[in-house]
């Protein structure tokens, strides 16, 4: 567990884990740099600078003594991208189908590489939508694929449904490797393989120097409103096991060299868009509808404990820090867990939270969707989802540095909590 975190959830691997034994108490807000649009970026963390992007297009380079901006760059589409940092190179892509790599001293372009065109998820009557025959893009597929820089390349997908290795010091292809539908899961690399998953509901191995397939796994299916399908969860690798979330309801355990199923955790229709965290032979991870975190044995799969995060869907990825689980939730609270007393030692809300959170809640808890979605056209679920997320929802997957913890907000925030 490095004290930096480079990339997206810390490591090639993804474990999710950090050094240093966490904030066990909620003092104060160190800082908080704001933006013109949602952060869905994780922010990376090396050499005491935070470099993350924003909905506003912009990538940008904050000093973690300060919050001070240190410079931004520009892109001409929204940057939900975590960035990847590697030999003084922060690598990222943005909605405009470009991938970049910018000087990380000086937010300089050393190369920008073009896909074949970035797109999200589609399919007809998404999540029971109107009109039944018009094929929609899906409003809840927020991310795009976060980078990982290993052995002089760099890896990511794209919404064009390919994985590209591209060499990290030019720019040029090394190879791609096409899937069915849009890549927006984030590589985890481990003994030479590209573990990542698809929207076309496999999950791929992939060797990391030619673009080989080594093997591929089949998850679940749902071909009527399409909304339990598609993998939007990166894998987390530990100990010769992947480990990856599913729209299926499903939380899987592969053998990293087979692809052999070794085990399937199912959450009763609930999405699992977490990426887990992996440690000491238990896996954390959250569900989306039912908003619970569960701690799960890593060899059998079994429930050690789970915990309701009020009510509120997760889609952003716990980190683990000492004896503390953080975790945030799309009502735009960051909640602290005691691992060890199993209960909440503490919470914090965000900007938006705190104004607009009783706007759209019910009156004992959870998400009031009828005050957001007047109907359901498809329309109307865009202007609710947007609604939904003026609740300053925390989507961004915190990162825990120095015993300060760093995470964006849809409120366009990038906190730092000690």
């Amino acid at each position: 567990m490095a004290t930096d975190a480079p990339m997206f959830r810390g490591n090639l691997e993804h474990t999710g884990t950090y050094a240093g034994s966490g904030v066990a108490q909620f003092s104060k807000v160190k800082w908080k740099f704001q933006t013109k649009g949602s952060v869905i970026s994780s922010p990376a963390i090396v050499a005491g600078v935070a470099y993350f992007g924003s909905v506003d297009g912009n990538l940008y380079a904050v000093d973690l003594a300060s919050g001070a901006q240190k410079w931004k760059f520009p892109t001409p589409s929204r940057v939900n991208s975590s960035p990847a940092v590697d030999g003084g190179v922060v690598f990222f892509g943005s909605y405009d189908g470009a991938f970049y790599a910018v000087d990380a001293a000086t937010g300089g372009l050393k190369w920008k590489f073009k896909t074949d065109g970035e797109r999200r998820f589609a399919g007809k009557r998404l999540h029971g939508s109107q009109p039944v025959n018009e094929t929609m893009p899906d409003p809840f597929d927020c991310y795009l694929s976060s980078p990982s820089v290993a052995a002089g390349a760099v890896y990511f997908g794209s919404g064009d449904g390919n994985i590209y290795s591209l060499d990290a010091a030019s720019g040029r292809l090394n190879w791609k490797f096409q899937t069915g539908d849009v890549v927006h899961a984030s590589p985890a690399i481990a003994d030479g393989t590209v573990f990542i998953g698809s929207w076309d509901s496999f999950f791929y191995a992939i060797d990391a120097a030619s673009g080989r397939e080594k093997w591929r796994f089949k998850t679940g299916e749902d071909n009527v409103i399409h909304n339990q399908v598609g993998i939007q969860s990166s894998a987390t690798v530990a100990d010769g096991v992947v480990y990856f979330g599913c729209r299926d309801s499903n939380l899987y355990a592969l053998a990293a060299k087979t692809g052999q199923k070794k085990w399937a955790f199912n959450n009763k229709g609930s999405w699992v868009i977490t990426s887990p965290a992996v440690r000491d032979g238990k896996v954390y991870f959250g569900t989306s509808d039912t908003s619970l975190f569960y701690v799960v044995d890593a060899q059998s799969g079994t429930s050690l404990a789970s915990l309701k995060a009020g009510g509120w869907p997760i889609f952003a990825s716990p980190a683990i820090a000492g004896n503390f689980a953080y975790l945030g939730t799309q009502d735009g609270k960051l909640t602290a867990l005691d691992l060890t007393a199993g209960k909440t030692a503490w919470s914090f809300q965000t900007d938006a939270s705190r104004e607009n959170l009783t706007k759209f809640s019910k009156p004992g808890g959870g998400p009031d969707y009828a005050a957001a979605f007047a109907d359901d056209f498809y329309d109307s679920m865009i202007v609710g989802v947007a609604k939904m997320y003026a609740t300053g929802s925390i989507l961004s997957s915190p990162v825990v540095v120095d015993n300060v913890i760093y995470f964006g907000s849809t409120d366009g925030n990038l906190y730092a909590l000690q």
